[in-house]
């Protein structure tokens, strides 16, 4: 169990050197800028895991490919077929290059929020979300409150629970021999946040009985979760999170954490500093030590201290420490 770093999609010299700096040997980059319409080639995800080598890091995950790499697959368009062949020929890239995780989610119209800079502790800047306002949004007004780049062009698409889950099998199916084949393993996130609906589109992955149900129906060593802390808080104020680790840890089917929190509950949150939410960081990390985790713990929204960068670099030191130090506490 250590601490790492990540949701950025450039590699730069300043940035590995902070990670560096920071103590830290694992980081995942979260949709990374780089060449390539339709899928990611060899030589370019080589190139990445050559810089992090240069400053004796690990390229431990890419988080998310471009929506439209996969945004038929997800909607069950026509199309899907040839999107198919691409994923699965960039988690062979992925595997030749030496990257071992590739984190994915199934929503095809992104992480929302309803406000960007909400005060929080100190006048730092956190999102927040109010499932009121964003259930009136129509389509066009989709992109400026979704956090995710690359969505697809059509978000009229009205999808069921039902129609989600056929188009997440037909997935599963498919990609999940190629990623035993190649060594990579697939870390599902939960919806963000994981309210039954938004834009017309289900969000089935906001609950445990349907995050267990992937997990039993497509059980593999190369399959399990990037286990978002904050979504998780986000479900029911709080509560079943530490059940929901020690659950999946114990399983093995933890491959990293998202490690943050909210105030409130998924009708109504705002993103905070840890050992300000729903939940304590302590209890969290306990149990997933208990339960035998052994990944890496990241931070991942963080609040806009005095001053900060739009990446957070501020904050992201100051969580890192946090989290080391919840580490190191729970240690024998």
């Amino acid at each position: 169990m250590r601490v790492g770093l990540g949701q950025f999609r450039e590699i730069s010299d300043e940035r590995l050197q902070f990670i560096k700096q920071c103590g830290v040997d694992d980081f995942q980059l979260n949709t990374p800028e780089m060449p390539g319409q339709q899928r990611w080639e060899y030589e370019d995800l080589a190139q990445l895991v050559n810089r992090a080598e240069q400053y004796e890091l690990r390229l431990m995950a890419l988080e998310n490919v471009p929506n439209t790499f996969w945004d038929k697959i997800m909607l069950g368009q026509p199309g899907r077929e040839e999107q198919l062949q691409n994923m699965c020929q960039t988690v062979r890239n992925m595997g030749r290059a030496g990257i071992p995780i590739l984190g994915y989610h199934f929503m095809p119209n992104g992480v929302w929020r309803t406000d960007r800079q909400k005060p929080v502790r100190g006048n730092a800047l956190a999102t927040a979300f109010h499932y009121e306002t964003a259930s009136k949004l129509s389509s066009d007004q989709i992109p400026q409150y979704s956090l995710t780049p690359h969505l697809p062009a059509d978000l009229d698409q009205q999808m069921t629970d039902d129609q989600m889950w056929d188009n997440y099998d037909w997935y599963l199916e498919r990609i999940l021999p190629v990623c035993e084949e190649a060594g990579v393993r697939l870390a599902l996130h939960p919806d963000d946040p994981p309210v039954p609906s938004l834009g017309g589109v289900a969000r089935i992955f906001r609950n445990f009985d349907n995050f267990n149900r992937a997990m039993q129906t497509f059980d593999s060593p190369f399959h399990g979760l990037d286990f978002c802390h904050g979504c998780w808080s986000e479900m029911r104020g709080g509560e079943g999170v530490q059940e929901a680790l020690e659950y999946f840890a114990s399983a093995g089917k933890i491959f990293y954490v998202h490690l943050r929190d909210v105030q409130g509950t998924v009708d109504d949150f705002t993103e905070c500093f840890l050992g300000d939410g729903n939940c304590n960081p302590v209890d969290t990390i306990r149990t997933l030590k208990q339960a035998g985790f052994r990944g890496f713990i990241i931070p991942d929204h963080v609040p806009q201290m005095v001053d900060d960068t739009d990446w957070g670099h501020r904050g992201r030191a100051y969580t890192v420490g946090y989290i080391e130090a919840l580490i190191r506490s729970v240690e024998p």
